[in-house]
C-alpha cells in the first residue's frame, strides 16, 4: 500500500496540536548495476523509485526539534545545538542532517516533524538515504532559501552516515534520492561527480525486486571491513604508481603486481571492485544498443562477484538468484550493500507471471516465508509536495 501525504498530515496534526506544516518527499532507489563501486571511485547506475519517505515539517520558533516517527510510533526531542544528539538511529539521521546543514551556514531553527516511509526497511533500497535527503531538501527550502545545490545536499546525507551513524558509505544512495527523475536511470561517475540521465523504458522487460525478508544492515564492521580491504590494496599499488587514489585508478596489471603484498581476502575484494566498474560501462553500451541480454549477463556476473569475492551475499539471496536462472530470467543479482535485502531482476514480460509464482512457491517451501515482490517504477527525486 502506497504512503500518501494524507497519512503523514493526519499524524502530524494529532501530535502537534492540529498544526499544519510543509510536506516534503524523497525516494528510495534501485541500482541496476554498480555495487560497492561508489567509495572506490567507480561508476554506479541508479534510479529513484516511487516508494520513499514523506515528512511534514513546521518551524516552532525554538532551538528544539520535536520529532515523531509514524512507522515506529516513537517520539523524541533534541536541541539542535547539542553535539551529542538523540540515541535512536531513526532520529540520529534527522539530527545529523540538521548539524551538517548548520555547518554549511544554513540558519536552521527548531521544528516539529512527523515522518513515514513505504521503502521496505532493510531491503537495500536505501530508506536511510531517503530520510536524509528528505530532511536536507526540506531544511534547504525552509531555512536556506534553496541556496544549497543538489549534489551538496546529497553529501549532507553521506556526511550524516559517516559522522552520526558510523557507516562509511559512498555517495550513490543520497545522489539517487536527490537527483532522481521519473523515467530515467543515472550513470554517476563517483570520482568526478559527473552524471548523465539515461531514458529507461525497456520494451518487453520489467524490473522486479524480490525481497528476501532477510534484514539488511550495513552499519558496523561488515561494510567498513570491505571498504578497508579496498583501501589496503590501493595503498599497496600507490607505493608503486603515482596518482593512485582509489581502485578506479587501478588496472588489472597493477593488481597483479601487489598480489604477494596483500592478503588473499583483500585481493578478492579488489578483483570484484575493478571488475564491477568494467561491467557498469558494458551495461551502458549495451543499453544504448537495446542489448538486454548483455545487461542481464553483467547482472549475473555481478551477483557471482558479490557472493564469492566480496562475500556480501547470504544463502537466501543466492537461492533467489538460482531460481531466476532456472526460470530463464534475463538478469538477476543482489541489490544494495548485501547481507540480506533484495535481488533485482530483469524479466521478460512473458516470464513475469511464471517467475513470480515460482519464486514465491520455492522460497516459501525452503525458508517458511514468502518473499515480497516489488515491481519497480522509476520516480522523481527530492521535492516539496505541499
Amino acid at each position: 500500500m502506497r504512503l500518501t501525504i494524507d497519512d503523514v498530515r493526519s499524524r502530524f496534526k494529532k501530535h502537534f496540536n492540529n498544526a499544519e506544516g510543509s510536506v516534503y518527499a524523497s525516494p528510495g532507489r534501485i541500482n541496476l548495476i554498480g555495487e560497492h563501486t561508489d567509495y572506490n571511485g567507480g561508476f554506479v547506475f541508479p534510479g529513484a523509485v516511487q516508494q520513499g519517505m514523506i515528512a511534514e515539517i513546521k518551524p516552532n520558533g525554538t532551538r528544539t526539534v520535536r520529532a515523531y516517527s509514524i512507522d515506529l510510533k516513537d517520539y523524541d526531542e533534541f536541541n539542535i545545538d547539542d553535539e551529542k544528539g538523540p540515541n535512536a538511529s531513526h532520529f540520529r539521521y534527522v539530527f545529523g542532517v540538521v548539524r551538517e546543514m548548520m555547518k554549511l551556514g544554513v540558519p536552521v531553527e527548531g521544528f516539529d516533524t512527523a515522518f513515514a516511509g513505504d521503502v521496505p526497511l532493510g531491503a537495500g533500497m536505501s530508506s536511510s538515504a531517503a530520510l536524509e535527503s528528505c530532511f536536507a531538501f526540506a531544511l534547504n527550502d525552509l531555512f536556506g532559501d534553496n541556496k544549497i545545490d543538489k549534489m551538496t545536499l546529497a553529501k549532507v546525507g553521506q556526511a550524516t552516515e559517516h559522522n552520526y551513524l558510523g557507516c562509511k558509505c559512498g555517495i550513490m544512495d543520497q545522489f539517487a534520492s536527490v537527483h532522481g527523475k521519473a523515467g530515467y536511470l543515472m550513470r554517476l561517475d563517483c570520482r568526478s561527480g559527473e552524471f548523465e540521465y539515461f531514458p529507461w523504458n525497456p520494451q518487453g522487460y520489467k524490473l522486479v525486486l524480490v525481497n528476501s525478508c532477510v534484514k539488511h544492515e550495513l552499519v558496523g564492521s561488515p561494510y567498513n571491513d570491505r571498504r578497508q580491504s579496498c583501501e589496503n590494496v590501493v595503498a599497496a599499488i600507490a607505493k608503486r604508481h603515482e596518482g593512485i587514489e582509489t581502485l578506479r585508478d587501478c588496472t588489472w596489471e597493477m593488481l597483479e603486481e601487489v598480489k604477494a603484498e596483500c592478503s588473499e581476502e583483500d585481493i578478492r575484494r579488489a578483483t570484484y571492485a575493478i571488475g564491477e566498474t568494467d561491467r557498469v560501462l558494458a551495461v551502458c553500451d549495451a543499453l544504448q544498443k537495446g542489448d538486454y541480454e548483455t545487461v542481464g549477463q553483467m547482472m549475473y556476473e555481478t551477483h557471482a562477484g558479490l557472493s564469492q569475492d566480496y562475500e556480501v551475499s547470504c544463502e537466501e539471496l543466492d537461492y533467489l538468484n538460482d531460481i531466476a536462472k532456472d526460470c530463464g530470467v534475463t538478469g538477476s543479482r543482489i541489490m544494495g550493500g548485501g547481507f540480506g535485502g533484495c535481488t533485482i531482476n530483469l524479466v521478460e514480460d512473458a516470464l513475469y507471471g511464471p517467475f513470480v509464482e515460482t519464486v514465491k512457491t520455492k522460497y516459501k517451501e525452503k525458508y517458511g516465508k514468502e518473499p515480497i515482490i516489488i515491481d519497480v517504477v522509476i520516480g522523481d527525486g527530492s521535492r516539496k509536495l505541499a
